[in-house]
């Protein structure tokens, strides 16, 4: 795959900009993450739901300047665009697509590359810091972010080039996935409530905000107890990596199981994210495309799901 420090240019995201002296009250009633944490400059997952709890998009968000930027699947910024300017209407917020004023990479291992560029990034996940325009943010799992306004990019990108080897994007979505970090694209919108990609156990969902689009349907999954399709980790043999949203099987049940969330070429094989119905998973005979279609094995994620500390943000 990489070197086990390595940046990469993150193509595969865009970035929607919500501005104003509203922003922040107009995000709170649309979006699962709590927009108050956010005050102290962090950044957090989260994602938009229909009303009846599935996600249109998710995103890592964190503010700036007079409102909030989120890194939303490339895809996705237009629809989101669209579909938010009809609720921002009457409120004092401004949406755009500001994809293009910014430029992004991924870096893994690159933290003393960081702090040269005087961005000293602390080790939990969700800090950000700023220097001379650009942004860092820490992520799960030790990775980090960093930010650069469009000008900047090409001497940014000497200067990592010159520290740093450059590895393809394949290598950060597998980081993303050995992290246990689901994302919505076009193929997966309006499929998965959020505890699906277990976006609650990554600090995506708060609890103890107050409404939004499909809350009523979120909270009464994480109290009751009744979702039985998770996230889950799985490895495949071969070289051809699956397309997000392909159906997975088992031969207990007669339909599909459960859908690729995102997948990655790994060393040996593929790696992947599955939203799965948790009784296929304790069966384990787990099939790509079909019935009798190649074999997949779990893997473990790095953390575990706590209903307790869920429910505390």
């Amino acid at each position: 795959m990489a070197d086990s420090a390595y940046f990469c240019t993150l193509t595969h995201e865009g970035v929607l900009a919500v501005r104003g002296p509203d922003a922040g009250k107009f995000l709170q009633g649309q979006l699962t993450c709590n927009i108050d944490y956010l005050k102290d400059g962090s950044a957090s997952l989260g994602a938009r739901c229909t009303p009846k709890g599935r996600m249109l998009s998710s995103f890592r968000i964190l503010p700036d300047a007079d409102g909030y930027l989120l890194a939303v699947a490339g895809e996705l910024v237009e629809p989101q665009l669209t579909e938010l300017k009809k609720y921002a209407a009457f409120s004092k917020s401004q949406l755009s697509d500001e994809s293009g004023n910014w430029v992004r990479y991924g870096l893994v291992g690159g933290d003393d590359v960081l702090a040269g560029l005087g961005l000293d990034l602390p080790q939990a996940a969700g800090q950000v810091v700023r220097n001379d325009g650009r942004i860092a943010i820490r992520l799960e799992s030790g990775r980090a972010e960093l930010w650069t306004p469009h000008e900047q990019a090409e001497t940014l990108k000497s200067h990592l080039s010159a520290q740093l080897t450059e590895a393809p994007l394949n290598s950060w979505l597998l980081a993303q996935i050995r992290a246990g970090i689901g994302q919505v694209f076009g193929a997966t919108r309006d499929l998965f409530i959020p505890q699906m990609i277990n976006l609650q156990a990554v600090g995506g969902v708060s609890f103890r905000k107050g409404c939004y689009s499909g809350q009523e349907i979120v909270a009464r999954m994480q109290y009751l107890g009744k979702l039985k399709r998770h996230l889950y980790r799985l490895a495949l043999d071969g070289s051809q990596i699956p397309q997000v949203g392909t159906e997975l099987f088992s031969p207990v049940h007669g339909t599909s199981v459960g859908e690729v969330v995102l997948a990655a070429a790994a060393e040996g094989g593929i790696e992947l994210l599955a939203v799965l119905q948790d009784d296929a998973t304790q069966d384990g005979r787990i099939h790509l495309g079909s019935a009798d279609g190649p074999s997949l094995s779990l893997l473990d994620l790095p953390y575990e799901l706590n209903h307790d500390l869920e429910i505390q943000r």
